[in-house]
């Protein structure tokens, strides 16, 4: 958060966007980011290591930038973090490299975020590549939601109202309202809030880092809330699909903290969650283990075949 304490020479916004291998995807955000917007606001990116060129590629393309290139892949919310400790600015935007931004979008976030000193969080709406709703703004988990969503009672039941409820599908998004969370693919955080809720927990290596941080906003009595506008383009999981085995490890660690933190409240119940999230873990590992070997088979069918 910086130890500038002169407001004048604060930045308005100050965008975030940890990278790792997604050089493509980071360079069409940010010349949608540059393109644009205009006013004042930076953009520092926190690299974890990349292998494509991506320190390259920012180096020649967007000199502008201001660039922490980690040695180690550090995780999504440490690396978020050594930005948010160094910069100083009004509002931090945490953005995801395999966004699009709108013209415009930063002075309407920013004329909302102004208008609600009340929240400290805010999220706006998450369109898919096809224009489709993501359902970014939803409400806390609970124990009915995991459920059905992650266990085959999801199929037995598809119309069970605990997983609804948790998505909010009842609501079009089309109106800015309090929630429980936003996706932490683009969150903005006041200052303030940030200074008195403290920087993300480093222990969630990736995912469900932005769930925990609503939690702590709303325990600090500080709202989160959701605006439609601006929507941004956000494609789901183009680092993660990289290394899925290794993201389906880390993501079910990071929903084990967060169940564990925040929901179980005895040791019955987080043997439970204990139980549940690593059988999930386990029967995706085996399911996607299943579907590479198959690709491999048939590939070498077609290679026995061409001879």
């Amino acid at each position: 958060m910086g130890d500038n304490d002169q407001a004048g020479n604060r930045t308005r916004l100050c965008v975030i966007i940890v990278s790792w291998n997604v050089s493509d995807d980071l360079r069409v955000c940010l010349e949608s980011v540059y393109a644009g917007n205009g006013g004042d606001f930076e953009v520092w990116v926190v690299d974890n290591a990349s292998s494509d060129g991506t320190v390259e590629m920012l180096r020649e393309r967007f000199p502008q930038v201001r660039l922490i290139a980690n040695t180690a892949n550090r995780g999504f919310a440490a690396a978020n973090n050594q930005a948010l400790a160094d910069a100083d600015a009004d509002y931090f935007l945490l953005l995801n490299p395999d966004t699009i931004v709108p013209e415009g979008a930063f002075d309407t976030l920013l004329r909302f975020a102004d208008a609600h000193p009340e929240a400290g969080v805010i999220g706006p709406k998450l369109l898919n590549r096809d224009g489709s709703l993501q359902y970014s703004a939803r409400r806390f988990p609970t124990f009915a939601a995991a459920v059905y969503r992650n266990t085959p009672f999801g199929k037995l039941f598809p119309g069970a109202r605990a997983p609804q409820d948790y998505l909010m599908v009842d609501w079009d998004h089309n109106d800015a309202r309090a929630v429980d969370w936003v996706s932490g693919a683009c969150m903005l955080i006041r200052r303030e809030a940030l200074a008195e809720v403290g920087l993300l927990d480093e222990e969630f290596y990736w995912g469900s880092e932005d769930v925990d941080y609503c939690f702590r906003m709303r325990h600090a009595g500080r709202g989160v809330l959701y605006t439609p506008e601006p929507a941004i383009i956000h494609a789901i999981g183009s680092s993660t699909s990289q290394v899925v085995i290794r993201t389906i490890i880390r993501t079910h660690r990071s929903m084990h903290r967060l169940y564990s933190k925040h929901l179980a409240r005895n040791p019955l119940s987080r043997g439970l969650i204990w139980l549940g999230i690593w059988s999930r873990a386990g029967l995706l590992i085996v399911e996607h283990s299943g579907a590479w070997v198959w690709t491999q088979l048939k590939s070498v069918v077609r290679r026995l075949r061409r001879r």
